[in-house]
């Protein structure tokens, strides 16, 4: 696993996206994703997780969790995983400021946001996305993937 990405002057801004945008994204292939894949792909944007992360999708993708309306959902979930997310060092990952959300399960993306200096959180929560006030003083933006533009992250052109 890498330590977190260095924000370094050149390199694409880093952003965290929660398990339920990752589920429309890679999984649902949710039209409203089109500007995140492209970022991303293009390599506009850098989408930085952890395995405690990885861990709660694939417990998503266990037995009889999602259904099989999508049989592909899967593979393509995991490749697209494999292929696009930057794993990073959850030890490095604990947010210096106190910044809490109501919704436990969904602090380890507001830590890794905060601590890494990522500059969009993209979710599909409500607790996460009441946060977003909060968090633009820190100069994160929380939105939902919908929402996101690749501008809203301040992906400086090359």
């Amino acid at each position: 696993m890498q330590q977190p990405p260095s924000l370094a002057l050149g390199g694409p801004p880093c952003i965290v996206i929660d398990s339920n945008a990752v589920l429309d994204w890679l999984y649902f292939r949710d039209p409203r994703c089109a500007a995140l894949a492209a970022a991303v792909a293009e390599q506009r944007v850098r989408w930085i997780a952890t395995a405690a992360m990885r861990d709660e999708i694939e417990h998503v993708l266990g037995p009889g969790r999602l259904g099989t309306r999508w049989p592909e959902g899967p593979a393509s979930l995991r490749e697209g995983w494999r292929r696009w997310a930057t794993m990073v060092d959850a030890t490095a990952a604990v947010a210096p400021l106190a910044m809490r959300c109501t919704d436990l399960d969904d602090q380890k993306f507001i830590d890794l946001a905060l601590a890494t200096g990522a500059v969009a959180l993209l979710s599909a929560d409500r607790a996460v996305l009441r946060l977003k006030r909060r968090a633009s003083a820190w100069g994160l933006a929380i939105t939902t993937v919908a929402a996101w533009r690749p501008a809203t992250a301040a992906v400086a052109a090359p």
